[in-house]
């Protein structure tokens, strides 16, 4: 298995069956036997399914049950698209069905500020040359920035990709047992939680260009 370098760009892609849906520049902070750390900053390249893109754009959650409709057809392509407002710090370990992100933003004044924590439940890492694999599971979970409280979201999406079959029940139950495990982690403060005032002080490095995706790929 391949090390990624720190300062290294890398690809963070969603396949679904063995497709693109979504392509995301980001740099590595760390790569160890614990974690995976990668970052983004706005600005950062990215490509992501059309209707998908477009929910972003327009803010409209109609939009994205339509994406999410057309993934499980298998009918989509690909926009080009930006990440926007917020740096995210991403700490993956391995063989996890989930992700830990910190983001990152200005707060009333113009300083920078973790805005908050969040739980992707996602595939694990599937590693390639340029980056890494996974998918994006719908249900998530926002952590206040000092883990004093917590939040489950879009369970309504989990709900339709459920009925729709993109998450399998083995899939379901793999998250159930990622929810758990995640809780755990908050209560015990193990995981990225364990030094979460280090990682809440973290800042992508100025010498750092903004990363961009592979010139001639798809994602």
């Amino acid at each position: 298995m391949r090390t990624f370098d720190v300062g290294e760009t890398v690809t963070r892609r969603d396949m679904y069956r063995d497709r693109v849906w979504s392509a995301q520049a980001m740099r590595v902070i760390a790569d160890t036997d614990e974690a995976l750390v990668t970052a983004c900053v706005p600005g950062a390249e990215a490509r992501w399914a059309s209707l998908y893109a477009k929910a972003r754009d327009d803010d409209d959650r109609s939009v994205r049950t339509s994406a999410f409709d057309a993934m499980a057809t298998g009918e989509w392509d690909l926009a080009p698209g930006v990440w926007q407002d917020t740096e995210v710090l991403l700490w993956k370990p391995p063989r996890a069905w989930f992700s830990v992100n910190a983001f990152f933003a200005p707060d009333h004044v113009g300083a920078h500020r973790l805005r908050n924590w969040y739980v992707n439940f996602e595939h694990p890492t599937r590693r390639a040359a340029d980056g890494f694999d996974t998918f994006d599971l719908t249900v998530d979970l926002v952590v206040a920035p000092d883990l004093s409280t917590l939040r489950w979201k879009d369970e309504d999406e989990y709900a339709h990709v459920r009925r729709l079959g993109i998450v399998t029940d083995t899939e379901h139950r793999a998250v159930e047992s990622a929810r758990a495990q995640v809780l755990a982690m908050l209560e015990q403060r193990a995981g990225p939680f364990a030094e979460a005032d280090r990682w809440a002080a973290w800042r992508w490095d100025p010498s750092w260009p903004v990363p961009c995706l592979p010139a001639g790929k798809s994602g």
